[in-house]
């Protein structure tokens, strides 16, 4: 089976005038569908620039990356936002909505470029705010929702283009046990369904749910460990 993202030898440096950091030094990994990864490590570890790698919104500074065969470094930058809008949906922390907009509205965005009925696409928004628990609450606005309520408008955008792969990071970090403990529910029925979730949570804890243990530490790959009888619950 191809995977659907895979990297070979990537290293990651920032910085210059002699003063560079490395990020990620010498990474290898390959991701297979419907995989429920966990990816953690301590502050600084990488884990950030490494779902930035996979996710085709960076390029390594040595190494290669690939999503879903197409070497990352050879496509143009419009064919590689293509890609990225065909493979991937991402999930961070902040949710990043806008806050002028309703929750139907947030959704609607990445439909915006795309040839269609204003009604088809207010009803696909409302279809996918269902499916994340938030049926009758389309019109509401970020600042009228709970953290929970935004982070599950950030996944129902998150799938507008029905991607195979989910990134997410720390999408858990602003909300409180509970909460964050729905939205980790939420993903696990969202790989149940067939897709490939990359979660990156500082938390060790979250480790339960995944089918594979991803651990960094000062840019390096320490653990790698697939687990398909844990399988996300």
């Amino acid at each position: 089976m191809e995977p659907v993202i895979q990297l070979e030898n990537v290293s990651m440096l920032y910085g210059n005038n002699g003063t560079r950091t490395a990020a990620l030094r010498g990474v290898s990994m390959r991701f297979d569908r419907e995989e429920f990864a966990v990816i953690t490590g301590e502050s600084g570890s990488g884990k950030s620039t490494l779902l930035a790698i996979l996710g085709g919104l960076q390029l390594p500074t040595s190494g290669s990356a690939e999503i879903r065969g197409f070497p990352l470094a050879t496509l143009s930058p419009d064919r590689l936002a293509d890609l990225r809008r065909e493979t991937i949906g991402f999930i961070f922390q902040a949710y990043h909505l806008l806050p002028y907009l309703t929750a139907r509205e947030n959704v609607m965005v990445p439909m915006s470029p795309s040839p269609g009925r204003t009604k088809d696409k207010m009803e696909r928004a409302d279809l996918l705010l269902s499916s994340v628990g938030l049926a009758g609450k389309e019109e509401r606005l970020p600042s009228q929702l709970s953290g929970g309520e935004c982070q599950r408008v950030a996944i129902a955008r998150a799938l507008v283009h029905d991607p195979p792969v989910l990134l997410a990071d720390e999408p858990t970090g602003n909300l409180d046990t509970e909460t964050g403990g729905q939205i980790l529910d939420l993903f696990s029925t969202l790989h149940r369904s067939g897709k490939t979730v990359i979660l990156v949570t500082h938390n060790r804890a979250n480790l339960g749910r995944a089918t594979r243990s991803v651990r960094l530490r000062d840019g390096q790959l320490v653990e790698d460990a697939r687990a398909p009888s844990r399988a996300a619950v």
